[in-house]
């Protein structure tokens, strides 16, 4: 496998993250109740973040001379909205319940990110930077997620 090979399936593991990441925070979006503007108005936020970061890491790979993940998700976000599905069957369609799952989806992000600044592909200044930049936004929308669901759970105790 070539340098240029590793460093686009990097990016592209990263694209296919975000991917995940915004169907997540959709479908958390349409399982908010109404009332819960606040939530939805952030979840948009975050996958429209997504959908952002996604652009630009597709350009990125493009730049490399590679084809772009084109995929909608990854297997691994398959199996958890198929599990956020099940899981709201029994919990309901709860703030606190959607708010667990977003935490969750944010750590996946996470890992993903330090994963890839981690792994052994050699990347150019820019593309470090790049990937560094979104993870520390990612980890700001982590952040966030967990003040609500630590915000929502002290209130209904």
């Amino acid at each position: 496998m070539t340098t240029n090979d590793k460093l686009t399936g990097v990016l592209n593991d990263l694209i296919e993250i975000n991917n995940d990441r915004v169907n997540g925070y959709e479908k958390a979006a349409e399982e908010t109740k109404t009332i819960d503007v606040d939530l939805q108005a952030i979840f948009h936020k975050m996958a429209d973040e997504s959908r952002k970061y996604k652009a630009s890491l597709t350009d990125k790979v493009a730049s490399l001379g590679a084809t772009p993940e084109t995929a909608e998700t990854t297997n691994s976000g398959k199996l958890y909205r198929v599990w956020m599905d099940v899981k709201t069957l029994f919990t309901g369609k709860d703030r606190q319940g959607i708010l667990d799952n977003c935490e969750f989806g944010e750590d996946a992000a996470q890992k993903a990110y330090r994963m890839a600044l981690a792994s052994d592909a050699e990347m150019d200044a820019d593309t470090r930077q790049l990937i560094t930049s979104q993870q520390s936004s990612l980890k700001a929308s982590h952040d966030l997620i967990k003040k609500y669901r630590d915000a929502n759970k002290a209130v209904a105790s």
